[in-house]
């Protein structure tokens, strides 16, 4: 007996069709479903025959920027990263027969959801140069974190490392005595160009300078004996060794106690306004510049000398916008991953292995970028509000 179902007549004759197994494939295969790919474009092709069989294409589509929130265009996928001249963002692969003396490392730094950009990152490899009684193996790295413009925090990247080259140079015998006379060096500077001329801004103004204008400074010079970590404001340093995370500075926040008290004894107050604050205006009790607020607010930084030891894995630098969200134990542990995953070379460096170089001519490792994008994106996941800048040296191969 013949029936219509769906105007389609299906007769008793009809011999039924076999029965396909239950799989995913077999489901899919019987449904006529295409597997798409996305891949970055602006052209959609459809599935098409070839040969009377189903060919597998690609849809490819493109997102136009405009359209992407503001966070979106500042999340860690768009990230531009800090460079000391203006260079080609690739790497240069290149072969040398030469043992490199520059530390590997790797720096992200990104606005976040933060309108503008006032972080700024400085390294500098062998930043001293060679003579009689200075090794060549002395490395400098700094992290700025600017408030009120990044105009001081500039200055620093620019400044901060010839100041201490020229105190190392001066045959000053002492690290803490020579990082106390760069930041106050440092500090007048910027108290000198205070109301003197126009600074081209980042943002591509013509801004009037000002003594509301102010940056932490975390910087570590690097020898093969010590890690020397001069630290003014909230931006952390932080050590890495034998997978535990060991601070080399301490933030400077105005409810610290030695700085609650330092701050009184010296006429000022602090005042809880969205946590405590200098005269609640600034959330740090050390900075350099913000003249309006000294002597409240000062410059002298907090040195710590560590002697270097076999087990020292990493070192990371990095603005509170990191800091703020992540814990010190976290970030060791996100960065040890990523320096563990790196492959064991297979010849020795003297014998010709790749190395990473930037066209400005400073070594870079893509485990320790790979460590300061991921944590990037961790505290941009975690939902921090401000700047993140991050540095991540690698020290195993430096001793």
């Amino acid at each position: 007996m013949a029936g219509m179902c769906c105007g389609v007549k299906i007769g008793e004759s009809e011999t039924a069709a076999p029965v396909e197994p239950s799989s995913k494939s077999a489901r899919r295969k019987r449904m006529g479903c295409q597997q798409y790919n996305i891949v970055p474009s602006d052209t959609v092709v459809a599935p098409s025959l070839e040969n009377g069989k189903k060919k597998r294409l690609k849809v490819e589509v493109v997102v136009p920027a405009a359209s992407l929130p503001r966070e979106c265009e500042n999340s860690v996928e768009n990230f531009q990263v800090e460079q000391e001249e203006p260079v080609s963002p690739s790497f240069t692969r290149i072969k040398t027969d030469v043992f490199t003396e520059f530390p590997e490392f790797g720096t992200t730094s990104v606005c976040g959801r933060r309108r503008d950009m006032e972080d700024a990152v400085a390294i500098h490899p062998s930043f001293c140069g060679q003579s009689d009684n200075i090794p060549s193996r002395i490395h400098f790295f700094g992290v700025y974190d600017g408030h009120g413009c990044s105009h001081v925090a500039m200055k620093c990247k620019d400044r901060m490392h010839e100041i201490v080259k020229d105190e190392v140079k001066s045959g000053e015998t002492s690290w803490k005595e020579l990082m106390f006379k760069s930041f106050s060096k440092m500090d007048q500077e910027i108290t000198e160009w205070s109301g003197e001329a126009t600074y081209n801004c980042r943002c591509g103004l013509q801004t009037p300078w000002s003594d509301t204008v102010g940056s932490t400074a975390v910087v570590a010079v690097v020898t093969p004996e010590k890690i020397i970590v001069s630290n003014c404001g909230d931006s952390r340093a932080v050590l890495c060794r034998n997978g535990v995370a060991i601070p080399l500075s301490v933030d400077h926040k105005p409810d610290r106690p030695d700085e609650l008290i330092r701050i009184e004894e010296s006429g000022g107050r602090v005042i809880f306004w969205d946590g405590a604050r200098v005269l609640g205006v600034l959330a740090m009790s050390r900075a350099i510049g913000d003249g309006y607020l000294k002597p409240y607010v000062i410059s002298e930084p907090e040195v710590t000398i560590t002697e270097r030891m076999e087990e020292d894995e990493c070192l990371i630098l990095a603005s509170d916008g990191l800091w703020d969200v992540v814990s010190n134990e976290t970030a060791c542990r996100v960065a040890r991953m990523c320096l563990q995953s790196r492959k064991p070379p297979s010849l020795p460096r003297s014998s010709g292995n790749d190395i990473k170089v930037t066209d400005s001519g400073q070594s870079s490792d893509k485990s320790c970028s790979d460590a300061s994008i991921l944590l990037t994106k961790l505290a941009l996941a975690r939902h921090s509000t401000d700047n993140v800048s991050v540095v991540v040296v690698d020290l195993r191969r430096d001793l």
